[in-house]
């Protein structure tokens, strides 16, 4: 069974930035397409963004322009790299592959000022 850690999340003010990671435990990573998810309080748990193993990358329109997603097969590691944060991207972030495997802990992100 494959292990997912995050790491990254923080408070930040309005406008700042963050940079999520998460480390997948095994090998399989670089045969999935991996995706960050995020749940606010009281609302569903949402995908944000997306990579196929070729590097091809899709979006929520909410964070499009402001958040990208990367990967490294090497360190079995997917990012998020969070610009421009706002308000309404507090949530905890977690990370999975296509199709899910088990939920890690996540990491929280709050954006306040």
């Amino acid at each position: 069974q494959v292990q997912l850690v995050e790491a990254g999340g923080g408070l930040v003010q309005p406008g700042g930035s963050l940079r999520l990671s998460c480390a997948a435990s095994g090998s399989i990573f670089k045969f999935r397409t991996m995706g960050w998810h995020r749940q606010a309080p009281g609302k569903q748990r949402e995908l944000v963004a997306s990579i196929t193993i070729g590097g091809s990358t899709n979006y929520a329109d909410s964070v499009k322009g402001r958040f990208t997603i990367s990967r490294d097969n090497a360190k079995n590691t997917v990012y998020l790299q969070m610009n421009s944060l706002k308000p309404e991207d507090t949530a905890t972030y977690y990370c999975n592959a296509d199709p899910l495997w088990s939920w890690g802990q996540g990491t929280q992100v709050t954006v306040s000022s």
